[in-house]
């Protein structure tokens, strides 16, 4: 693993250094561009090459999770500190040896998305100033299946991580009676998230109509501590079950990647004995490699069914029970209420 100089300097950025991925050397040009300011308790300066040795050191855990998957790209080429944008589009004048797909949106536009085919893929994005891999939740060899499940625990304002704990548990406790094994992770920010290998043969409609179904029997269990309200202004001081994030065409941000925080956090994968001592913000860059372990192994080796909750939801659909809102950018789809926040709505006129 090649060692970096740390110089935080903009006059001295480093001569390119190139890294064995396996398959290829990927050369990192300036290595010692600082991506990360305050690391650790030492508030240390962390460079565009400790961000790439970071992957080399992850490789085997992240391409489980990567390996053949679909890539929404979140730039920072001057660091966390600098401008930021999101690219879905691999210009054609990128490495002939990239691997991309075409993604389309729910409005029929399409992109060339980069693929994760190996390690090489993840450092020339790295190397492109990315610290974010927004991951698609389908095979670029066969998008046909949803085959990830995501739940989404967003902690609405004055949720403590606490919250987020307990919220997980009662997550991870519903999915057992199913007959259902989710794996955790940090969002590398305030949230968790929790992951299913769903079987093949669901897209994501389905997916996201299984998640409300979750998300509204949890809200119905646990009001006080759990919603499944849309709505921020209905949310109060609740963890959401962002459902939608399992919407078509949305992503989320991969496990064991570094966020864009001056802290360089990690999404970290944690096992449920670690739920009650897990810290989000001690995950990081330097500390994340030490703990690596088989996390998330054994992910593909326990598919679930989700008929139970598929049919849950078009009962309710059939029991006059609208869909739940889809995000604005999404057009008006069939069962779901006028999607318009409450204090906005119109109020019905009154009875004389």
């Amino acid at each position: 693993m090649a060692k970096s100089s740390r110089s935080d300097s903009s006059a001295d950025l480093g001569e390119p250094v190139e890294i064995d991925a396996g398959s290829r050397t990927v050369a990192i040009t300036s290595p010692n561009k600082v991506m990360f300011p305050s690391v650790g308790p030492n508030k240390e300066p962390r460079t565009k090459l400790d961000l790439a040795n970071y992957y080399v050191s992850v490789s085997d855990a992240i391409m489980r999770t990567l390996l053949d998957r679909p890539v929404l790209l979140e730039r920072y080429p001057n660091g966390v500190r600098g401008k930021s944008f999101f690219q879905k589009r691999i210009p054609e004048s990128a490495p002939d040896w990239l691997q991309t797909t075409t993604v389309t949106t729910i409005n029929g536009t399409p992109s060339r998305a980069l693929v994760i085919a190996d390690l090489a893929h993840v450092l020339w994005a790295a190397n492109m100033g990315v610290l974010g891999l927004h991951v698609w939740p389908f095979l670029a060899s066969t998008p046909e299946d949803a085959d990830e499940m995501r739940i989404d625990l967003d902690p609405s304002p004055g949720v403590t991580f606490d919250m987020v704990r307990e919220a997980a548990s009662n997550v991870h406790d519903l999915l057992a009676e199913y007959g259902m094994l989710g794996f955790a992770k940090t969002t590398g920010s305030k949230g968790i998230h929790i992951y299913l290998r769903v079987e093949p043969g669901w897209d994501s409609f389905a997916v996201r109509g299984a998640v409300i179904t979750l998300a509204r029997e949890l809200a119905r269990r646990h009001p006080d501590l759990i919603t499944d309200k849309w709505w921020k202004e209905e949310r109060g001081t609740r963890v959401f079950i962002d459902y939608n994030q399992n919407a078509p065409h949305k992503n989320m941000f991969g496990a064991w990647g570094v966020r864009p925080r001056v802290g360089a956090q990690v999404s970290t994968p944690f096992g449920w004995d670690e739920l009650g001592t897990i810290d989000p913000e001690a995950q990081t860059l330097d500390t994340v490699p030490a703990r690596l372990a088989e996390l998330w192994e054994l992910m593909d080796d326990a598919p679930c069914s989700i008929v139970p909750l598929v049919e849950q939801f078009a009962s309710d659909l059939a029991d006059g029970i609208p869909d739940a809102p889809w995000p604005p950018v999404y057009p008006k789809m069939p069962n779901e209420a006028p999607r318009v926040q409450p204090s906005r709505a119109r109020k019905p006129a009154e009875q004389d």
